[in-house]
């Protein structure tokens, strides 16, 4: 199997908690909390630990609870690389409202990083990465990181490993539109898809052609639209493929595209095809929406759902 290295630069640790009711005004006692390692890397390692593979997580840390997270992500099973950063790690907490199902997220800022900072991440990414094997970057990034950071470690990795990108905000849209190196995998939900498209990509064909678009204006090698209820769509210069998402009653939304890149990059690794890993994640994110809070999905509940994942030319 090809060796995995996710890398995480604004981690958090996730509490999650409920209340009868949310309302401002009297203190509202909570539920006792459940604390999870949190942040796009860490989670997508927590997922392919989850499904029986195994994965390297780089993160950077800071302060006492970048020492916690670090001892969260252990007790799972989880290899560490600690990667020194500025500040405090930050934290995020959730808290749904029993009496209506409602789930409220506040996240954090992280600390604010220097250009030495960035360039010891690059330094760190390079030397952990694994001639042949993938690196997944997922999440946000702190303040101060530029924007094209993903097209620099792109570039760093070129003809060493395979790159797989999943972020949000002013990276992605650097990515989109050319700017440096490309990854070889992206991937964005269908919100992000549409403010890049500049329109609502209201079909499967139209995210699909959209998706094929980046590919032909080389954006990345694989490009992956997920469309919630759906499913997702991949394009590549093989085609493009649809795969639907199984039906299941959705209790959190939380840790789907997490657990999608989980699977994905663990059926990658294990030489599975483009359709078989779309698939599998997939089942993955169908699975995830079913567990509460920042819960990920589980692997009785992917093996279960994947029948239901059917792929197809679109």
């Amino acid at each position: 199997m090809l060796d995995i290295l996710t890398v995480t630069l604004n981690p958090t640790i996730d509490l999650s908690t409920s209340v009868a009711a949310v309302q401002p005004g009297p203190k509202l006692r909570c539920a006792p909390p459940e604390i999870d390692p949190g942040g796009g890397g860490t989670n997508v390692s927590r997922a392919v630990r989850i499904l029986g593979g195994n994965s390297r997580a780089l993160v950077a840390v800071g302060g006492t609870t970048g020492e916690r997270l670090l001892t969260l992500l252990n007790a799972q099973g989880i290899a560490t690389v600690a990667l020194h950063a500025p500040g405090e790690t930050r934290q995020s907490l959730a808290v749904t409202d029993r009496a209506t199902g409602a789930q409220f997220r506040f996240v954090l800022p992280g600390p604010e990083w220097h250009p030495a900072d960035t360039a010891h991440a690059l330094a760190a990414v390079l030397g952990a990465a694994r001639d042949g094997g993938l690196v997944v970057l997922s999440g946000s990034q702190p303040p101060g990181v530029p924007e094209d950071f993903p097209a620099l470690l792109a570039a760093r990795l070129q003809g060493r490993a395979r790159l797989i990108v999943d972020t949000s905000g002013a990276p992605l849209r650097a990515l989109a539109h050319g700017a440096g190196a490309a990854p070889w995998c992206l991937r964005m939900d269908d919100e992000e898809a549409a403010e890049l498209a500049g329109t609502p990509l209201k079909t499967v064909a139209q995210s699909a052609a959209f998706a094929e678009e980046l590919v032909g204006r080389g954006v990345a090698d694989v490009v992956i639209l997920a469309r919630g209820a759906d499913g997702a769509v991949l394009a590549s210069a093989a085609g493009r493929i649809h795969a639907r998402s199984a039906q299941v009653a959705v209790v959190s939304k939380v840790g789907a595209g997490d657990s999608f890149v989980g699977a994905f990059v663990l059926a990658v690794a294990r030489g599975d095809s483009l359709e078989g890993a779309l698939r599998q994640g997939n089942a993955a994110a169908s699975a995830a929406v079913m567990t509460e809070a920042t819960r990920l999905c589980r692997a009785e509940d992917v093996a279960r759902l994947l029948p239901e994942c059917a792929a197809e030319a679109v």
